[in-house]
């Protein structure tokens, strides 16, 4: 496990603590018992990537608001689609839309190196700040379009936090060889499927592994915000 967070990280408050049990039971139902995952994520302060009013839905399966009407998901399908990612200490991973800057601080602790992009940057400085004081040092936040990947491929791993209308086949350039995608398909009113996107040749494997419900990714930068 790569260093993550220094000396500004802590473990949950006493507060969170019982927050936390609830959400190691409902992962170990969810078929999650990988501790090296709940053990980043206990060590990543949650509270400090939301407002004071959202503090007591850190550890919660809710998604919370945030600026440039995003959100931040719920810490379920965060952990879930992590899990999923299965990075490891070698890899390179991109996150297309960092929010908060959270997943990426989680990310930072399971992989060798994280490329996270933001759209809006409102979002952008605020999570690089974020991932600067928690004294991260494997993470590069960019203030840049992610729906056409990154010129710093090819990766290990891609996840994206915005949905695809229809399989995302360009981005396999964007992947080395058994790299792997993990994404939500489908329209912004229709059931989206999470899907797992091995490359094999010049072509994607896909797995189907749940549901979600994520806004469309947009391309360009916002003049504001």
């Amino acid at each position: 496990m790569n260093a993550g967070p220094g000396p500004a990280s802590a473990i949950v408050s006493s507060t969170d603590r019982e927050g936390f049990a609830a959400f190691m039971l409902r992962a170990r139902a969810a078929g999650i018992e990988d501790m090296t995952l709940m053990s980043v994520i206990e060590s990543v302060p949650r509270r400090q990537f939301m407002d004071a009013e959202y503090h007591h839905l850190a550890m919660a399966p809710r998604t919370i608001p945030i600026a440039c009407g995003e959100t931040l998901e719920g810490l379920d399908l965060q952990a879930r689609i992590i899990h999923a990612l299965h990075a490891d200490g070698v890899s390179r991973v991109l996150e297309i839309g960092t929010g908060t800057g959270f997943t990426a601080c989680v990310l930072s602790r399971l992989a060798k190196r994280v490329y996270t992009l933001e759209r809006y940057r409102t979002l952008h400085q605020a999570a690089a700040q974020r991932i600067r004081h928690l004294g991260v040092t494997n993470v590069i936040s960019l203030h840049a379009d992610g729906s056409s990947g990154s010129q710093d491929g090819p990766f290990d791993r891609i996840v994206s936090w915005n949905a695809f209308p229809s399989l995302p086949r360009h981005f396999v350039e964007q992947l080395v060889s058994g790299g792997s995608m993990i994404c939500a398909i489908g329209e912004a009113d229709e059931p989206q499927v999470l899907v797992r996107l091995t490359k094999t040749g010049s072509r994607f494997e896909r797995e189907d592994i749940g549901t979600v419900r994520f806004q469309l990714i947009k391309a360009g930068i916002p003049r504001i915000l």
